[in-house]
């Protein structure tokens, strides 16, 4: 027997038309309009064949789900969610005396921005950032644009206090931390999940298969099939606790991390606790100590997690190679499929 074959997600590609019958693969370009090309049937676009990444190209349907969260287009997004909800939060702290809290219809505009934003935003800001040569910078542009005409009794306040005392790695930081964090809880840790329930009802329907067991490469005692899955299963799951119990860590405390601009401002007002309140309202915890720059050790701490995790799947991936080889499984064949360029 064999595992059975690892499914990604379905892509979100539109789906496209070729003038052959020959069923379109899917495969991702980042240079397109419409972001996908049609294989085999359709002419290739020659933007694919050059990407950088294969994670754009002959991998892009495994990495399809990543899109959402992992993209230059989802970093635009996540920038403007921030951009708008620190507008938010300073409206509605009282020590911010000159802000007057947002009426109704302002809100409604804000959260329209954040709830409908799409891959026309997205270019407008690219748009401003060829003009601006900065990246966050043009996010800012793109907020201030729509703000314009907003009715709010103080418009040019209003304007004024998006992206108050922010540096741009006050913005970034928390950015990218909701893109990792999105990423892990809706894509990674939902199919490692998966991955680690399916061995581990491959354990039970062959807890009692006897199997030879394998030491120093050698025949050694017996073991049962069920038994050497749940050995990954509970692998695997240790790995899956760790990863989803990393603090996920973000700071908005100005240039330097002191508030220096925030406290000219408004000495009077408690920086370190709205700041504290609004990173914890993003669903992060607070870096109370930091320079200009996040330091990031939470994202050393994630990635040594899934890299752990990743090590466990490398000897499940070479134990089932070594039972291929060794007769105790066989793999599925497809026809249409070529193994390897010199053997059958």
């Amino acid at each position: 027997m064999l595992l059975p074959r690892s499914v990604g997600a379905a892509s979100s590609c539109p789906p496209l038309r070729c003038s052959g019958s020959d069923a379109l693969t899917m495969v991702y370009d980042a240079g397109s309009a419409s972001a996908c090309i049609g294989m085999p049937g359709g002419v290739v676009d020659p933007l694919a064949l050059t990407a950088l990444s294969p994670l754009d190209g002959r991998y892009a349907a495994k990495a399809a789900a990543l899109r959402e969260f992992l993209s230059e287009f989802a970093l635009i997004r996540y920038r403007t969610l921030v951009e708008i909800r620190w507008l938010q939060h300073l409206a509605d702290e009282p020590a911010v005396s000159d802000l007057p809290a947002l009426e109704t219809p302002v809100k409604d505009v804000l959260n329209k921005l954040v709830d409908s934003f799409d891959i026309d935003d997205a270019r407008r800001v690219k748009e401003f950032e060829r003009e601006t040569n900065h990246d966050v910078k043009a996010v800012e542009y793109f907020l201030r644009q729509k703000l314009d005409g907003v009715s709010t009794g103080t418009p040019d306040r209003l304007a004024a206090y998006v992206h108050f005392a922010c540096t741009s790695e006050d913005i970034n930081n928390l950015a990218y931390a909701l893109m990792i964090r999105d990423a892990c809880q809706r894509v990674l840790l939902p199919r490692m999940r998966a991955l680690t329930a399916a061995l581990r009802a491959l354990a039970h329907r062959h807890a009692d298969l006897p199997m030879l067991a394998r030491t120093h490469g050698q025949a050694a005692s017996p073991t049962t099939l069920g038994k050497e899955m749940a050995n990954f299963a509970h692998r695997m799951n240790r790995q899956i606790d760790q990863l989803a119990a990393v603090e996920i860590l973000g700071k908005a405390n100005g240039a330097v991390g002191n508030f220096n601009a925030h406290a000219l401002a408004y000495p009077d007002a408690d920086w370190p606790g709205i700041s504290a309140r609004f990173v914890q309202a993003l669903g992060l915890s607070p870096a109370a100590y930091t320079t200009q720059i996040e330091p990031h050790d939470w994202i050393a701490e994630l990635c040594q997690a899934l890299g752990r995790y990743n090590t466990v799947m490398i000897d499940l991936c070479r134990d089932l190679w070594a039972y291929i080889g060794i007769g105790y499984f066989r793999q599925r064949a497809v026809s249409s499929e070529v193994g390897s360029s010199t053997m059958p």
